[in-house]
């Protein structure tokens, strides 16, 4: 098998999430998901991605709705 590559394309990250590349590009643009801009493409680093899905807010608990 072969190792993770060190960075990531848009593409590759949607893929991976199963969504759209304007949902990654809106993370980028937003600041929520670190990224590499080279030339007029945007590079991912793969742990920004793995830190990106380790981040426990991100995640919906089951059961009732969060409350403010």
């Amino acid at each position: 098998m072969d190792p993770k590559p060190a960075f990531l394309t848009v593409a590759e990250v949607a893929a991976t999430l199963r969504v759209s590349d304007m949902t990654i590009y809106r993370l980028i643009a937003g600041g929520e998901l670190r990224a590499l801009k080279v030339g007029r493409s945007y590079r991912i680093p793969a742990e920004a991605l793995d830190e990106w899905l380790q981040d426990d807010a991100r995640w919906e608990q089951g059961g009732a709705a969060k409350r403010a």
